[in-house]
C-alpha cells in the first residue's frame, strides 16, 4: 500500500515551504535525522525553499522513515505552524490527525519509542567509520567527464586519441556504479557553467563525486577548446561545503589529462626498459600542453586531486590507444575494485607504472593532491535505477 508521505508528496513539500527552517528543526529536534543530515539541509539560503524541503522529504523516505515523519507532521505544535496539514489524505498511517497528537508531551511509550527508533538512526561511531568513507547508496554518484578533443584557439592541436581514454572511464566508473555523464569540446566558459551547474544539484543520495577532464593544460589549469584557461580551483569551488552543503564530509574526486608545464622529466638512474614498459606500439605520443601562465589550487577537507603529471611538467598521450595516465588509472581502479583497496593505494600503484615507461626518451610522474579525511574505497557495482 502506498506510504501517505509517498502519496501526498507534492502538497506536503509546497506547505512545509513556507517555513522550512521550522520543519528541519523540528525533525532534527527528535533525531529523525543525523546531525551531518541536518548541517547539509539547513543552508536554506542556497536554493529555493522547496528544494530544500523535497531534499529532507527525499532522505526521510529513502531511510524508511515514513511513518515517524507522519507522527512528526501531526504534532499540534506543527499543525499550528501548517494548519494546512489537517487537509490531506492520511488514509491508512494508523493515525488520525488530532489536538492531542504531541510527540514530546503525549503518550510516554510512544514517545519513548520514537526516541529509540531515531537513536538507532544516529551514526554509531565504528572504528571503521572514522576510517573509511561511507558508501550506501545506488547509484553510488555521478562520474561527470569533460572531453576537449578538437580545438579552434590559442594554437592548441586536436587530442587524438582522447576518445578511447572518455570510452575507458565511461566503462570503469560505470562497473564501479556511477551514473557517468559526458560533455564534448567544450570551451572555458563551458566547462565553467557545466561545473557550476553539477555543483547545484542535490547530493543528498549520493556517496561520492567524479570529475574527470581530458584537455590540453598548463600550471594549475586546463583549456577550453577556444584556448583559453580554467584554474584546477575554479573547477574545485562548486563543491566546496558552502556552495554545495549536500556534499559537506563526502569525497570530491577529480582526475585531470592535462600537461602542468614544457618541461620533461629526465629519469635519474637509467636503465634498460623491458618490452612491455617501451610505451604504447601503435600510434604515436602528443603532449597535452599549452601556453598559458599558472593560478593557484583552492584547498578544502575532502577533495582528492589526481593530476597525469607533477607541476612544471608535460603529460602524454598516445594518438591511438589514449593517454598514459588515464589507461594505467582505469586498470588498476579495475585491479582495487577486486581486491579491494583504497584509492590512495591504487594512485600509487599508477605512479609505479607510469614511471616504469620511456616517453619520448622522458618519464611521466602523475602526481595525487588531495585533503581526504578517510579512506576511500570503489567497489564493483550493478546499478539499480529508482
Amino acid at each position: 500500500m502506498e506510504e501517505p508521505i509517498v502519496r501526498n508528496k507534492t502538497a506536503i513539500q509546497g506547505i512545509l515551504s513556507t517555513d522550512p527552517q521550522y520543519i528541519l528543526d523540528k525533525v532534527f529536534e527528535i533525531k529523525l535525522i543525523t546531525r551531518r543530515d541536518y548541517i547539509n539541509l539547513r543552508s536554506i539560503e542556497k536554493g529555493t525553499a522547496e528544494d530544500h524541503v523535497t531534499n529532507l522529504v527525499d532522505n526521510l523516505i529513502f531511510k524508511g522513515r515514513q511513518a515517524e515523519f507522519v507522527n512528526v507532521l501531526q504534532c499540534d505544535d506543527v499543525l499550528e505552524t501548517f494548519p494546512q496539514l489537517r487537509d490531506l489524505d492520511w488514509e491508512h498511517t494508523g493515525s488520525t490527525v488530532s489536538s492531542s497528537t504531541d510527540i514530546s508531551q503525549g503518550d510516554p511509550s510512544s514517545s519513548q519509542s520514537l526516541s529509540s527508533d531515531a537513536d538507532a538512526n544516529e551514526e554509531p561511531v565504528f572504528h571503521e567509520q572514522q576510517e573509511y568513507y561511507t558508501l550506501r547508496f545506488n547509484p553510488r554518484g555521478t562520474c561527470l567527464v569533460i572531453n576537449n578533443e578538437h580545438f579552434f584557439g590559442g594554437g592548441l592541436k586536436d587530442r587524438s586519441g582522447t576518445q578511447q581514454d572518455e570510452e575507458s572511464l565511461r566503462c570503469v566508473f560505470g562497473m564501479l556504479g556511477f551514473q557517468v555523464e559526458v560533455h564534448s569540446d567544450l570551451t572555458a566558459g563551458r566547462i565553467r557553467s557545466v561545473l557550476e551547474d553539477l555543483g547545484k544539484r542535490s547530493f543528498i543520495t549520493a556517496d561520492v563525486l567524479v570529475v574527470c577532464v581530458l584537455s590540453h593544460g598548463d600550471k594549475e589549469c586546463v583549456f577550453g577548446t577556444d584556448g583559453l584557461k580554467v584554474a584546477l580551483g575554479d573547477m574545485q569551488r562548486p563543491f566546496t561545503s558552502e556552495r554545495a552543503p549536500t556534499l559537506a564530509g563526502k569525497p570530491k574526486v577529480f582526475f585531470i589529462q592535462a600537461c602542468q608545464g614544457s618541461n620533461l622529466q629526465r629519469g635519474f638512474v637509467p636503465c634498460p626498459p623491458r618490452p612491455q614498459e617501451q610505451g604504447p606500439s601503435r600510434g604515436s605520443l602528443e603532449e597535452d600542453a599549452g601556453p598559458l601562465p599558472a593560478e593557484l589550487v583552492a584547498e578544502d577537507a575532502d577533495f582528492l586531486m589526481g593530476m597525469s603529471t607533477v607541476q612544471d611538467c608535460k603529460s602524454f598521450r598516445n594518438t591511438s590507444t589514449g593517454s598514459i595516465f588515464i589507461q594505467e588509472l582505469c586498470r588498476q581502479l579495475l585491479v582495487s575494485a577486486k581486491r579491494p583497496d583504497d584509492l590512495l593505494s591504487t594512485l600509487t600503484r599508477v605512479n609505479r607504472e607510469v614511471n616504469k615507461g620511456d616517453y619520448l626518451n622522458s618519464k611521466q610522474t602523475p602526481q595525487p593532491m588531495y585533503t581526504l579525511t578517510k579512506k576511500l574505497v570503489l567497489t564493483e557495482m550493478t546499478i539499480v535505477e529508482h
